[in-house]
């Protein structure tokens, strides 16, 4: 089992694997687990980087000491104070209790909310720097990347980004903690997933701030983010993917989602899929609302520029699992898509009046037909569908 890992002669990282966790925000679906990651600056003045979820703190204050032995915490740098980040901050000031805990004016308003701690803190304002010998840190206040008080800490001898949560992924590291050690291909979905579900609504704010770092920021030698790979290789690589998905970037592709009590509405959401094929389009995605994590369904959705939504009706009213995937849309400023949209009902219809109010909240170009079929779709209906499918098909290579 290993402890430490060196990213640099006097930096190393000293985080935890979470492989216990199911729903990260009791909500996100862990299938390959999270990484929390922690690192110490063991200089003149030893400098800890945020700390690990709760769960953890007794294997992470074995790792703090295998690296710095007898000598003491001088700093806590908190970049960001969501729990899983800062759930170790008590059991740090406990074990040592000179340390001070350095973060904006923001973070002491969420350290005292959370932990009651009010003492033995350092402000900083963006753009300030903390001496710890024979380097520097700088601070860069990157408020809503994603909470209001994150912030990233660069040092400035080593060229290492501590960047919070951005640039972080889903994923453990089982063994392996650089971007040089693994494939990268294998760590993208979850990347994405992590960025489309957790940050995407962020961003406009993180294009800007990438563009301030970019440009503030000789050189970035390493990225070492408090969640996935720390990038020493080709940290590039990460800033980019990030910059365009914060933008909204996609590829050429189509997701349709549909909602179906008893597979009326699956029939026209297959017929679609057949007719996006038989037009050129080779990446499809076809999910069952009610039977696919809608973090899932997101994450492709950030990845292609075609959407085709359709859903039975369900009380006078859309069906509740999609009313949910719409209102997830909606309030991550969905945009720049390709939309076709179709519903279904027996004795009430319902469901393309919200499908159609659902355009009008996001930015995205609808392709006709809007479809509604009564009872189980006939003929003219699957022509209509085909119809949908040959026009989304041809607007989505247009676009692309």
């Amino acid at each position: 089992m290993y402890n430490s890992i060196k990213l640099s002669e006097s930096v190393d990282w000293v985080g935890v694997n979470d492989k216990e966790t199911d729903l990260f925000e009791s909500l996100w679906p862990l299938p390959e687990g999270i990484a929390y990651n922690s690192y110490i600056i063991n200089d003149e003045k030893v400098a800890l980087i945020d700390t690990v979820k709760i769960n953890y703190t007794d294997s992470y204050l074995e790792k703090v000491k295998d690296v710095i032995g007898d000598k003491k915490v001088d700093y806590l740098i908190i970049n960001h104070m969501e729990p899983d980040h800062s759930g170790s901050i008590k059991s740090i000031r406990e074990a040592y209790p000179d340390v001070k805990i350095v973060g904006n004016a923001k973070t002491m308003n969420f350290l005292e909310g959370f932990y009651g701690i009010t003492d033995g803190t350092k402000v900083i304002k963006d753009g300030d720097e903390l001496d710890l010998g024979s380097r520097s840190l700088k601070f860069y206040l990157t408020p809503m990347v994603h909470w209001p008080e994150t912030m990233m800490t660069f040092d400035q001898k080593d060229k290492i980004l501590f960047s919070g949560d951005a640039f972080g992924g889903f994923g453990s590291l089982n063994g392996y903690l650089f971007d040089d050690e693994v494939n990268v291909d294998h760590f993208e979905e979850e990347i994405r997933r992590y960025f489309s579900n957790i940050i995407g609504k962020y961003g406009p704010v993180v294009h800007k701030t990438i563009s301030r770092l970019v440009e503030e920021i000789e050189t970035i030698e390493m990225i070492a983010a408090t969640h996935g790979l720390v990038w020493r290789k080709d940290p590039a690589h990460i800033i980019e993917e990030y910059d365009r998905w914060s933008q909204q970037k996609t590829e050429e592709g189509v997701v349709v989602v549909y909602g179906s009590m008893y597979g009326n509405t699956k029939i026209m959401a297959e017929a679609v899929a057949r007719s996006l094929s038989e037009n050129g389009i080779e990446d499809i995605k076809l999910f069952d609302v009610s039977r696919k994590d809608i973090s899932f369904i997101i994450n492709d959705i950030w990845k292609y520029k075609g959407i085709v939504l359709g859903s039975c009706t369900y009380n006078n009213e859309i069906f509740p699992p999609m009313e949910y995937l719409l209102k997830s849309l909606e309030s991550r400023n969905l945009r720049d898509r390709v939309l076709g949209i179709f519903g279904s009902y027996s004795w009430s219809g319902g469901s393309l009046a919200r499908l159609q109010s659902f355009k009008e909240k996001v930015h995205c170009d609808l392709v006709e037909p809007s479809i509604e079929s009564q009872f189980a779709p006939r003929g003219d209906i699957l022509e209509k569908c085909y119809l949908l499918g040959k026009n989304v098909a041809q607007t989505v290579k247009e676009k692309c």
